[in-house]
């Protein structure tokens, strides 16, 4: 479970967000939504370690994020950023990359390491470009790379910031249904998420940031019941007759 207590975080003393308090219990998939500049990316970056907090705290299972040592962090939780570097590697060593906090001081790989790269590699169906370079694939290819290796990391926790991103729309519905997959099988996974549509079908609860607060901690269908959409990003929530959801200009008004 993760725990936001009184959390405040921003940037050069600044808050962007203030007063945020929610917990993510164990399987669960939650997208953090909301309009552009409300601090979803900034909140992330804080349960990730990488943003320091102004006050409050983040607990995962009752621990302190701050008492956490790097390797130990590492296996807890997977984050995955917008953006970074493209290193001159091939796609499997970048994917044993998400091994290395398992890993003692010569970081020698056991038979146990390589069967989970190859299956991070399979779930993700680009085993075959194991011996490409990073720096020739594409955007989207070089996105389940990324996926790869925070599978392959083993982390019971995944923070992902828009992990679909460059996908074409066949891979955004298979990322998406493995993203749930896998909170079935036990991962609490917290994701930022521009494609409402997607966070409203995919995910079991949605937390709306807005003007520097949580707005609401909400299920998909609370969210289309209430329509807390119109007045949060000015948009209806609709749902045809086979259950999925779709966003449509608000007309009120």
């Amino acid at each position: 479970m993760i725990t936001f207590k009184d959390v405040a975080v921003g940037y050069q003393n600044k808050a962007v967000l203030k007063n945020i308090n929610f917990s993510l219990p164990s399987g669960s998939l939650t997208a953090l939504a909301g309009p552009n500049g409300c601090g979803k990316t900034t909140l992330l970056r804080a349960a990730a370690r990488q943003l320091p907090l102004l006050s409050g705290g983040i607990t995962y299972g009752g621990k302190n994020l701050a008492a956490f040592g790097q390797k130990e962090f590492a296996r807890t939780a997977a984050y995955m950023p917008q953006a970074r570097n493209i290193p001159d590697i091939t796609v499997e060593e970048m994917v044993r990359h998400g091994r290395f906090p398992h890993l003692g001081l010569m970081r020698h790989l056991t038979r146990r390491d390589y069967d989970l790269v190859e299956q991070a590699l399979d779930k993700l169906g680009i085993a075959a470009w194991r011996d490409c370079r990073l720096a020739n694939l594409s955007g989207g290819e070089r996105q389940l790379v990324y996926l790869a290796l925070v599978l392959a990391q083993e982390s019971p926790v995944l923070l992902l910031d828009e992990p679909t991103t460059y996908l074409d729309i066949t891979n955004q519905f298979k990322v998406m249904g493995l993203l749930q997959f896998l909170a079935a099988e036990g991962k609490t996974i917290l994701v930022v998420l521009h494609d409402l549509a997607a966070a409203l079908q995919y995910c079991q609860q949605i937390a709306l940031l807005d003007q520097g607060q949580l707005a609401a901690l909400v299920s998909p269908e609370q969210i289309y019941r209430q329509q807390l959409l119109r007045s949060i990003l000015g948009v209806q929530v609709g749902r045809d007759q086979e259950g999925v959801y779709y966003l449509k200009p608000n007309t009120l008004g």
